[in-house]
């Protein structure tokens, strides 16, 4: 198993690529998800990971932490999801977003508060679910990464800086809730 990372440093136009469609009928997923799971119980630091961020462009997200209350705790969510297609985007968020693949950059960015999104769990089972709050900033981040866009290609604006002045400038620069309600409207299609 490749156990190594892709960052914007050595694979940058990898990460850009639009990531494939699982199929259930093969065992290449369980690869990915191996190795999201690898990363996400050995790296204490991500929130989350999309597994084309390991070297397997399919679509799948695994979450870790996506309680803003707990992101200093050692817990892991272990939530995996398949092919996630987002049916519907509600209200406005803003936050300076990192990334494991971004290095020491970080990025102001707007998000939906909340997100009606259907998926499959490993089972094979299909799901519909509304996430909100900081669940749905951290998702539509890794779903970005699906899609080859990065968080600093969407920032209002970007900085560089290590994991204890980005903690330290969060404290001072926290989520923010803009709206819970209303149509959220992409950056991308503005």
């Amino acid at each position: 198993m490749c156990l190594e990372r892709k960052t914007i440093e050595n694979d940058e136009e990898y990460l850009r690529q639009v990531s494939r469609s699982v199929d259930f009928s093969t065992d290449h997923w369980k690869e990915a998800f191996e190795r999201l799971d690898y990363f996400c119980k050995n790296d204490d630091n991500i929130l989350a990971l999309a597994s084309i961020q390991v070297g397997i462009p399919l679509r799948m997200v695994y979450l870790k932490k996506t309680d803003l209350s707990r992101l200093d705790e050692e817990y892991n969510e272990e939530r995996v999801l398949i092919n996630p297609v987002v049916l519907k985007r509600i209200g406005l968020t803003r936050y300076w977003e990192a990334c494991a693949s971004c290095l020491d950059y970080i990025g102001l960015v707007e998000r939906p508060y909340k997100m009606l999104v259907e998926y499959f769990k490993l089972d094979g089972k299909k799901y519909k679910e509304w996430f909100e709050g900081f669940i749905a900033t951290v998702l539509s981040h890794e779903l970005d990464h699906l899609d080859g866009v990065l968080h600093i290609d969407i920032a209002l604006e970007t900085l560089q800086m290590d994991r204890d002045a980005r903690k330290e400038w969060r404290e001072d620069h926290p989520y923010k809730v803009l709206r819970r309600t209303g149509q959220y409207v992409d950056l991308l299609k503005r």
